[in-house]
């Protein structure tokens, strides 16, 4: 990860000389590569109103790192198997983050440096507030859809005993709409076969006779149906029980089952076009059940679904985007931008401020002429830096506040990684 950081000096007429004494302090211990970050001169008001200025901006950096955070981890989810190429949707005016703080520009169309320093920061807090509204309710959706899809795949996820059966039975499998018979199914261990075969026509009264056939088994055991009387269920299920032998309630509906498939080709076929690049696809014949292996056998029905096999087998879908991902590319860049220009705001303000908020400042006669400031540098997570005289030629008269000079350069270490996170210090300095 990149570390940069925004630093302000005094400078020259051309800003030139603060930038070279920095290039001959850093370049000996091979510290930093450093360049022009350049300001525009604002219009900067009264000295309340920069105080007052310079509070709203530190809380407005927090709010615009917090939401480009979490507009990167969105891109992370939606990408899912894709997460690689994460770093080459994460863009900046089309180019890679490094790129962009670098070579950074002030944007005079967007945020005009004529407009008050208050109608600056109150453009760019409505931008970042409209942002944050439409990823909530755009991330909403989609972690409800999300929701749902996971919910109906855990019930196809699990053994025999859990799993639901819809995907692997079929009406075959059944008697239906029989006023006496009943079909029940009957979860036998694997070393109980035999056992079974010989035994489930005399474990109650009318039982019919041959009706048992397997339909599905895991690494445990096998799914057995039987066919017998109505009036012998209990009687029939509690001489199972005694023989290890486990009735598993199910009702086949065939609407019910034809309703869940429907739901889950809609929630799979949603999330495909709506939200991702690398997609999903649900293919007919399968389901998903990972842990354990269910092997259907051949009973000549050829639309009965192959239990055991993944619902949802992942398949490249190209460079396709949903409306989501290009939303958040598109918006990450706005936040992203509209971040560095706070940034930039923050280094202005706090540069007047300190120099002219102790003495006051001198200039060469006439007051034109660049202020004479001299600070140290540090980053500003440790608090504002102490204030220091500014100086000039004997006998300066004080500058009128809007006459503060611009801000020239900015300073990041080497090794910056294309596409890496950045991290910035808007350090104001005078």
């Amino acid at each position: 990860m990149s570390e940069f950081w925004l630093i302000s000096a005094p400078g020259d007429q051309e800003n030139l000389q603060a930038l070279e004494r920095m290039n001959t302090v850093t370049s000996k211990s091979n510290l930093s590569y450093n360049t022009k970050f350049s300001i525009p001169d604002f219009k900067v008001g009264t000295l309340d109103s920069l105080v007052g200025l310079s509070d709203e901006l530190g809380k407005l950096d927090t709010f615009a790192e917090s939401l480009i955070k979490r507009m990167a981890q969105s891109v992370v989810e939606v990408m899912e198997d894709a997460k690689g190429k994460v770093p080459e949707n994460l863009l900046a005016n089309g180019v890679d983050l490094t790129s962009f703080v670098t070579h950074f520009e002030w944007d005079m169309a967007k945020y005009p440096a004529k407009q008050p320093l208050v109608s600056v920061v109150d453009t760019l807090a409505k931008q970042l507030a409209q942002i944050e509204t439409d990823l909530k309710s755009r991330t909403a959706a989609y972690n409800t859809l999300k929701t749902n899809l996971e919910n109906l795949e855990k019930k196809s996820m699990g053994n025999l005993f859990t799993r639901t059966l819809s995907d692997i039975v079929s009406k075959e499998d059944f008697v239906l709409d029989s006023e006496y018979l009943i079909t029940l199914l009957v979860i036998v261990p694997k070393p109980s076969y035999t056992q079974w075969q010989k035994t489930y026509e005399s474990l109650s009264d009318m039982v019919v006779p041959r009706s048992t056939k397997l339909i599905a088994e895991d690494n445990e055991g096998g799914l057995f149906t039987v066919t017998l009387f109505r009036k012998v269920i209990e009687d029939f299920k509690t001489k199972a029980k005694e023989n290890k032998f486990t009735v598993r309630e199910f009702y086949y509906d065939e609407k019910e089952i034809k309703r869940e498939r429907e739901e889950m080709s809609r929630l799979l076929s949603d999330k495909k076009q709506q939200y991702q690049t690398s997609c999903v696809a649900l293919k007919k014949g399968s389901s998903t059940f990972p842990d354990h292996k269910v092997k259907v056998t051949p009973l000549g029905t050829p639309d009965r679904p192959a239990a055991g096999q993944t619902d949802r087998e992942r398949e490249s879908e190209g460079e396709g985007e949903g409306p989501l991902l290009r939303w958040l590319k598109v918006n990450f860049s706005e936040a992203f931008i509209a971040w560095i220009h706070l940034k930039a705001l923050r280094v202005f303000v706090e540069s007047v401020l300190r120099c002219v908020g102790q003495m006051p400042p001198r200039r060469p006669a006439g007051g034109r002429g660049r202020l004479d400031c001299r600070l140290p540098l540090r980053p500003p997570s440790v608090g504002l830096l102490p204030r220091a005289p500014c100086s000039g030629p004997p006998g300066s008269p004080e500058p009128p506040l809007s006459a503060a000079a611009p801000l020239s350069w900015a300073l990041h270490p080497l090794h910056a990684r294309p596409g890496a996170g950045v991290t910035l210090s808007a350090t104001g300095h005078s």
